[in-house]
């Protein structure tokens, strides 16, 4: 079971409250007000700041 794309309506960035954006193939969630990829870990997103991966410049532009 793939993570419930409805969910992309209700959760948002612990940080920014953002709204936040599906990498299917990276299985991440995408938040590019503060540049970071929170993991979706069996199919579960993790939105812990200490989990999230900080995005690189040419990742953040290929978001926004």
């Amino acid at each position: 079971m793939a993570l419930n794309i409805a969910l992309l309506d209700i959760i948002a960035c612990p940080l920014c409250k953002n709204k936040l954006k599906l990498d299917k193939e990276k299985q991440e969630l995408i938040c590019t007000a503060d540049r970071l990829a929170y993991p979706i870990k069996q199919h579960i997103p993790v939105l812990l700041t200490s989990e999230a991966r900080t995005l690189t410049l040419d990742e953040a532009e290929k978001w926004r």
